[in-house]
């Protein structure tokens, strides 16, 4: 019985190395922990698309995959992500499952809110000081703590612009803005070049389906907001004859 569960331990350990080959794919080689995050990734954006809460409980399990991949990759910014995500995805969970009274739509769901030019200067501003910053720290991350980090970490600013991108997208996402899905556009085209770099083709090549799916996202929720918008705007017009009748 022993020796059964450490079989099965030591398979589940090697399914979840970056070594483990199931493949070639594209003259590169294709692991099992590639192939998990692939389908974890596309399964979490697709109930993302269509407005599932579901999207969260596969992200938990995404978030932990994806660690384990950029750890052995050695993409820390990416790594570090995943723990930050992870909380975000807590935060999302909760805010589209308890809605606010003035931000339930007409199914008492959380309904999708765009912002004004103005904040969307500010999440710009807020993207570009992270990049600084954090990239400066991924480039001396190996000098200050080389127990864990060993090697240098790979194109650390352009590393960073993509956590503060995704990080946003996440946290817009959370609250459904629609604005999160254009820093999606952003993050994936960038991650595509990251993934290739890293010799992670089959992921490049999911990057390259997630773009297409947050265009796909864009359109989706942009119909949601407009219908919403309809709806409030109809709604606050029956209210003002109501209070005139009166």
């Amino acid at each position: 019985m022993i020796v059964m569960i450490e079989e099965y331990l030591q398979m589940l350990v090697n399914w979840f190395s970056i070594d483990n080959v199931l493949f070639e794919f594209l003259g590169q080689r294709i692991s099992s922990l590639e192939v998990t995050s692939t389908v974890c990734g596309l399964l979490c954006v697709l109930l993302a698309v269509k407005g599932k809460v579901a999207n969260f409980w596969v992200g938990y399990i995404y978030n932990i995959v994806l660690f384990l991949m950029f750890y052995q990759t050695r993409a820390y910014s990416s790594m570090m992500l995943q723990p930050v995500s992870l909380a975000i995805n807590f935060f999302g969970h909760y805010r589209w499952t308890h809605p606010h009274d003035d931000e339930k739509d007409e199914k008492s769901r959380l309904k999708v809110t765009t912002f004004n030019f103005g904040q969307r200067s500010v999440v710009a501003a807020i993207i570009l000081i992270f990049t600084f910053v954090w990239g400066y720290i991924l480039s001396r991350v190996d000098v200050w703590i080389p127990s864990l980090f060993p090697a240098p970490a790979k194109m650390p600013y352009f590393d960073a612009f993509i956590l503060g991108t995704v990080l946003m997208a996440q946290l817009l996402s959370a609250q459904k803005k629609l604005d999160c899905w254009v820093c999606w556009l952003v993050a994936n085209s960038l991650n595509i070049i990251l993934c290739y770099r890293l010799g992670l083709s089959l992921m490049t090549l999911v990057y390259a389906l997630y773009f297409l799916l947050a265009i796909g996202g864009f359109l989706t929720w942009l119909k949601m907001y407009r219908k919403q918008h309809y709806i409030d705007l109809r709604r606050q017009v029956e209210e003002k004859w109501a209070k005139e009748k009166k």
